[in-house]
């Protein structure tokens, strides 16, 4: 980890370096958080930074299109859609003549440093400009352009690149900034076309883009329970045609009001001939009659603002300038990527090359070997959409029976994590209960069988369609255990937040005094709070934090476009704060994301102590910026931050000491966070939970069976389901005891504390990177793409 001294170590590698950063090839939601933290970060470490306008044209082209950029060049553009310093594709930087002419533009600015987000192409672009750095100076020399001196101040350029595109097609990263957002403009389609398909008995077969990549077909499917879907990874076999009309025959027999069809814009067959969306419009409307209707997204899924997680990914661009400053002579070019939720180095040519090796396996029909190059996320994805597309129920022959049940506050997420319990559990043949309120539920016998089709159209709706209480079970022991032993069930799936988690360890302690408890347990962690211990990411989490901007219900996401609107609402006013408060309990994850997300001044939370002199450091902090240009200020307050130091008392220290210089504001969320649509990620994150969560269930099912009853009794049959970077686990909850803040409801250590720092850097605090940890090598081969075990 790097200490404070490291980042003054830091800072005198930065004094006298400059930075140049574009954006180049297709524009994708998130760019421009990329290119305010690369400029931002750039500037703290004591660099100049330049912004290079219209990507590699502009580098060519040279001019005012290479621009020193100052602190609040990049104020307010977080929330922008697209590209603010423009993107184009450049034909003259493929020449050599092109090349030549942006080594003299950067040469003559002092640049030896140049980050690049963009594609797979504009990368590639990057190396070969940096492998010529040396020859094209020294042509520079020779024609007396540039004097040796200058050359040989200038003898290497280091390139770091950001993988900016839609498509998530880069080998090597788990997402590519841009991606998320396209899902999020994607699933709001769906959710629209579902609506209307439903009123009309309609198919509707949807294109969506991806080039050559079925990432944003196969997820937008999966978190749409889709009915068919067609990507060039995994063409369909030799009469797909009359299986595919089969199973929408077999869905409207079934009572379906409406059927999907998700289509990739790169969709081939066997044969390698392209599946086009009205083919497979035409063939629906002739062998079955359905009204049938055709929507292709195209570049809409380029536009709008930016999700949450794709600000987020601001943290790439700070590791980037880490990496350029770094870099030496002997380091290769590097891509950040991300891993989990932590940025990691990637030679870049290892990358581009294993990204050209799945093309090669779909041109020589090596399907499976291309889903396995996609990584492990993609093939895990795949296989979950399979088995739920695929299964049936199966009759009632496994002799075992599954309760679900939601606990706590209702999260987003919950829903789609109960429909998928339910129909693997339903096809594994047990039989399964749903309990109405939680713990409540269980003790008062609300509880009644659920059927395949009684979850349908479950994954895209909010909140808990089960119902949900806070209750414990410790105060009604005796009537839980009475009503699993009326209803025979054999196993508990529980999905909710800290109440969920306690809730089964409490049933767990009460083992020695009631066999009926020996049964196998699991937790799906699911709240705003993002507070479960044995987890990095609980469901709801991610659609509390993302800024998707036309639902006021959703959790954080109506927090984002709230703080975005209140910006847009200030611009015409004169200076003015204002002060948030957000949910979370004791815990600062959501003040803490969604701080980064929306670019505020602090977030306080109640894991980073506050005291007077913090606040007025920050006041003294926000009153400088403001006697400038700058017009507004964001302060987030997390609900339980401290006892004291309450929401009001904040808004009126602000007001105080802000007098004749700013005024302020305060708005304070409350319990709209807990509503909304859930994203993207959480109705596939749900969907997948709902999946692992039962096959788990199954085999402890398996195994404890003896003597014609279930006895599970190991530490090991009552766990909670997390993910933890990007493998998932079940950790007993006893062995999470001693990780575990009973007091405050949360883990003692939690991941994204790593990201404080960052927050406040980007907004101008002098702060130290104690606690930032630099992002690792990690080479990129076939070996590490079979053995990532990517969710």
């Amino acid at each position: 980890n790097m200490s404070s001294m490291d980042l003054e170590k830091l800072k005198m590698t930065g004094a006298g370096r400059a930075i140049a950063v574009l954006t180049s090839g297709g524009d994708a939601q998130g760019m421009n958080a990329a290119v305010r933290a690369v400029t931002r970060m750039g500037i703290y470490v004591g660099a100049k930074v330049y912004l290079i306008h219209e990507g590699y044209q502009g580098l060519v082209d040279g001019g005012d299109n290479i621009k020193l950029a100052h602190w609040h060049s990049v104020t307010n553009i977080i929330q922008l859609g697209g590209t603010v310093i423009g993107s184009a594709r450049c034909k003259t930087f493929t020449t050599r003549e092109g090349r030549l002419a942006a080594a003299f533009n950067l040469v003559k600015k002092g640049v030896t440093n140049l980050c690049v987000c963009g594609g797979d192409g504009s990368l590639t672009g990057a190396n070969i400009f940096r492998s010529e750095w040396s020859g094209l100076l020294a042509e520079l020399v020779q024609k007396g352009r540039i004097t040796d001196t200058l050359a040989k101040q200038h003898d290497h350029l280091n390139i770091v690149g950001l993988v900016g595109s839609i498509d998530n097609d880069f080998c090597g990263t788990d997402m590519t900034i841009g991606a998320d957002s396209a899902l999020h403009r994607i699933m709001e389609i769906i959710d629209a076309i579902m609506t209307t398909a439903q009123s009309h008995q309609r198919t509707f077969v949807l294109e969506v883009m991806g080039r050559h990549c079925g990432y944003l077909a196969l997820v937008s499917a999966l978190a749409s329970g889709a009915d068919w879907l067609f990507i060039p990874e995994t063409p369909p076999q030799e009469g797909w045609e009359d299986l595919m009309c089969s199973r929408l025959e077999g869905s409207r027999v079934k009572g379906s009001r409406l059927n999907i069809i998700i289509v990739a814009e790169g969709a081939i067959d066997i044969n390698g001939k392209p599946i086009s969306s009205n083919y497979i419009k035409d063939l629906v409307v002739k062998r079955l009659g359905y009204d049938t209707r055709v929507t292709v997204l195209g570049h809409v899924q380029r536009g709008g603002t930016p999700s949450a997680f794709d600000r987020i990914l601001v943290s790439l661009g700070v590791e980037a300038v880490i990496a350029l400053l770094e870099a030496s002579p002997e380091t290769p070019a590097c891509v950040i990527g991300l891993s989990g939720n932590h940025p990691v180095r990637l030679p870049l040519m290892e990358c581009v090359e294993m990204t050209k090796l799945v093309q090669t396996a779909m041109n020589e029909k090596k399907f499976d070997e291309a889903v396995k190059l996609r990584g492990g996320s993609f093939e895990n994805n795949l296989n979950i959409y399979k088995l739920l597309a695929y299964q049936k129920p199966a009759p009632s022959e496994s002799n075992f029976s599954l309760a679900i049940l939601n606990v706590g506050a209702p999260a987003a997420g919950m829903n789609a994590a109960v429909r998928s319990a339910v129909r693997l559990a339903l096809a594994h043949g047990h039989k399964v209960y749903a309990v109405n309120d939680g713990f409540q539920g269980l003790a008062n016998g609300e509880i009644s069988a659920i059927n395949w089709h009684d979850v349908a159209g479950w994954t895209g709706q909010g909140g808990s369609l089960l119902g949900t209480k806070r209750t414990l079970p410790d105060k009604q022991m005796e009537k839980v255990v009475e009503n699993i032993t009326k209803f025979s069930i054999s196993a508990l799936l529980v999905i909710g937040g800290f109440e969920g988690y306690e809730g089964v360890l409490q049933l767990f302690e009460a083992r020695c005094h009631y066999d009926e408890l020996c049964i196998p347990m699991c937790v799906i962690p699911a709240t705003i709070s993002n507070n479960v211990p044995g987890t990095d990411f609980s469901l709801g989490a991610d659609t509390a934090v993302n800024a998707a901007m036309e639902d006021l219900n959703f959790i954080l996401h109506f927090y984002t476009y709230t703080c975005d609107k209140i910006k847009q609402s200030a611009s015409g006013t004169k200076r003015r704060v204002f002060v948030v408060e957000t949910m979370g309990g004791f815990c600062g994850y959501l003040a803490t994301s969604t701080g980064i997300a929306v670019g505020a001044d602090a977030a306080y939370i109640f894991e980073d102590p506050i005291n007077i002199h913090d606040l007025t450091t920050n006041v003294e902090h926000l009153a400088e910026k403001m006697k400038k240009d700058i017009q507004r200020g964001l302060v987030l307050r997390n609900e339980k931050c401290h006892e004291n130091y309450t929401t009001d008392f904040i808004y009126n220290l602000y007001s105080s000491e802000g007098k004749g210089i700013f005024d302020c504001r305060v708005n304070v969320l409350g319990h709209l966070q807990q509503g909304g649509v859930p994203s993207p990620f959480d109705r596939n994150f749900g969907t997948k939970l709902g999946v692992k969560a039962v096959q788990w269930i199954s085999e402890k099912l398996t195994e404890t069976f003896r003597q014609g009853r279930v006895f599970a009794n190991s530490s090991d049959t009552a766990c909670v389901l997390g993910l933890n970077r990007k493998v998932t686990s079940f950790t007993p909850v006893t062995e999470l005891k001693d990780v575990t803040d009973f007091e405050h409801r949360m883990p003692k250590v939690q991941w994204w504390f790593n990201l404080r720092p960052m927050l406040k850097m980007l907004a101008k605090y002098q702060t130290s990177f104690c606690e930032y940890v630099p992002g690792e090598i990690e080479h990129v081969t076939k070996r590490s793409i079979s053995i990532d075990c990517g969710f």
